[in-house]
């Protein structure tokens, strides 16, 4: 198992000024990723399954369910940050193909010194806007996804240009027969933009899913929710029961509860996106 080079916190300056740091994490043993004192990511290198942010906890536990338990993935990750499902899809996947798709060079070369992959691992980083780069991948990834993850945040705030119909589009046609698309979304009271985003993405794919704690769900405070997407119906049989196990009880909405979710959430559209909501600085507060 690779060992951290983390003794004291290591920084680096990205191209838009902000500043992204490694740091031991003081509440879940491993590290933890920063950008302008926002966490991006959370990694235990000595357990690649130890996730301690719960909406990556919940897209693993969609992935799991994927094809036979423990069988090399195809998988596409939209923003690197500390490489946290990519880890995990090679631990419990080996032999997984993978692709990461990150902005940032800076931070690829911060995360790969201080919090090294595997020598094993096959993965390739490509550096560019998520959007531009995934519409030009080669034609050997295009519809030969099993996953696509999008998970795309400048500081605390995903870019309007990744939250429309058109950029889903895009990530649709990488999708293998059956592929699943995974998407962050991060909203508070009212959730009127995570409506608009499952109402986008159900457009696109039909069999829309959402995880989240119940709350968040319920629009009583700020989180992040899972959208679960594909043209073909999803494997959910048990993840009712691994969402309401916690750590804090959460669920899937689904069916008629989509429905009601998204009504009257107009899709969202180049034309008229916004980036996703900027949480309260209290958020993050230690």
């Amino acid at each position: 198992m690779a060992r951290a080079h983390v003794e004291k916190p290591a920084q680096v300056r990205l191209s838009d000024g902000s500043m992204a740091s490694v740091t031991p994490s003081r509440f879940a043993g491993g590290y933890e990723l920063e950008v302008d004192g926002t966490p991006q990511s959370h990694v235990d290198l000595e357990d690649p399954t130890h996730l301690h942010f719960e909406y990556v906890g919940r897209m693993a536990a969609v992935i799991d369910r994927l094809r036979m338990p423990g069988q090399p993935l195809t998988a596409i990750h939209l923003g690197g940050g500390a490489l946290t499902l990519p880890r995990y899809v090679e631990h419990t996947r080996p032999g997984s193909r993978q692709q990461v798709i990150e902005l940032e060079q800076a931070l690829i070369d911060l995360v790969r010194e201080q919090l090294p992959l595997p020598r094993w691992a096959q993965l390739r980083v490509r550096i560019g806007d998520a959007r531009a780069v995934a519409s030009k991948l080669p034609a050997g990834l295009q519809g030969a996804a099993d996953l696509v993850v999008s998970d795309v945040f400048a500081g605390a705030q995903t870019p309007a240009h990744l939250t429309t119909v058109e950029y889903y589009r895009v990530l649709a046609g990488l999708l293998a027969p059956g592929g699943v698309l995974l998407v962050n979304v991060a909203d508070g009271a009212g959730l009127a933009f995570a409506r608009r985003q499952v109402a986008t993405v159900r457009a696109v794919l039909p069999e829309t899913i959402v995880l989240a704690e119940v709350q968040t769900l319920k629009g009583r405070r700020f989180g992040n929710l899972v959208i679960a997407a594909s043209a073909s119906p999803l494997p959910v049989e048990w993840l009712p029961r691994l969402m309401a196990a916690g750590p804090h009880p959460a669920k899937v909405a689904q069916g008629d509860e989509i429905d009601e979710f998204v009504r009257s959430a107009a899709i969202m559209t180049d034309a008229d996106a916004t980036p996703s909501p900027k949480p309260s600085a209290s958020i993050f507060e230690r």
